[in-house]
């Protein structure tokens, strides 16, 4: 671990990105703290420039709501939906890709022709058409995302465990006797984390993009707080309110670049062999 995080460190971008996420953490869940009231109440008269009125420093939306609670409460969102749908797509892309790498033949035929019906589907549309079936919710939305997110999984996992599949201490546990659900899981596995997380870590980058392009053409949550859904509310209003787009669209914009920062400092320090090359 001590060796990681000197790796990391070497990582300066990584590590402001680092610094970026754990900011925007504490400040989505203290966000009922900066701000009691509801992001949804009117506060002040609308579109208050920012500055104006240190109560509301980012200025208030055209219904007179405090822009910078909108901020705080849409960051639990935005991070909330990334998280689950990732933490989904791997426990789905995860087992699918371990069982094709690992048994390959007919097993893998299958399982990844399975997988490329999903990739043939542009993963923005598949997403739309998955939301508004299932009508535009939380719950629906962190679905949509999970569904589209799990076949780059799958194959980066395939990939990996075919490649450890046929190292020696694989075929050791075989002869051991060890059943096949042991191999994948205490043997292999292990081993193939490192892409993983970071893949992870990219991909709630995207899933926040996504639930924010979502909400932007309003597929989203109506009754949720989200910076895609003050972006896409304050779309009419450019002109007028330029504050009411810029600041969820610049709090999007730091916070994906953080975020993939932070994975490709996880893909350096994770893999000794390209901080040695850069030495």
């Amino acid at each position: 671990m001590g060796a990681f995080w000197s790796r990391f460190r070497r990582h300066k971008a990584a590590v402001a990105g680092l610094v970026v996420v754990v900011l925007v953490i504490v400040i989505a869940i203290a966000a009922p703290y900066f701000y009691p009231v509801s992001p949804w109440k009117m506060v002040q008269r609308p579109f208050l420039p920012p500055f104006a009125n240190g109560a509301v420093p980012l200025g208030t939306d055209t219904l007179g709501r405090n822009v910078a609670s909108g901020l705080a409460y849409g960051a639990r969102i935005s991070l909330l939906i990334g998280t689950i749908s990732t933490l989904v797509a791997l426990m789905v892309g995860v087992p699918i890709g371990a069982a094709a790498g690992y048994f390959g033949g007919l097993v893998d035929d299958l399982l990844m022709r399975f997988t490329e019906f999903f990739q043939t589907i542009p993963s923005f549309a598949l997403a739309i058409v998955l939301v508004a079936i299932f009508q535009p919710s939380l719950v629906s939305i962190t679905i949509a995302i999970a569904i589209v997110g799990w076949p780059p999984v799958a194959r980066l996992v395939r990939g990996e465990v075919m490649a450890q599949r046929k190292r020696e201490y694989v075929e050791a546990a075989i002869l051991a006797g060890q059943s096949h659900w042991t191999i994948i899981t205490r043997q292999i596995l292990p081993n193939v984390t490192s892409p993983i997380v970071v893949l992870a870590s990219l991909m709630v980058a995207s899933a926040i993009l996504l639930e924010s392009s979502l909400s932007f053409l309003g597929l989203g949550d109506p009754s949720i707080m989200s910076w895609g859904y003050m972006i896409g509310a304050a779309r009419t209003v450019v002109r007028q309110a330029w504050w009411l787009s810029v600041f969820p669209g610049v709090a999007i914009l730091i916070s994906v670049l953080a975020l993939n920062l932070v994975g490709e400092g996880l893909a350096e320090a994770l893999d000794p062999r390209s901080s040695r090359d850069q030495h």
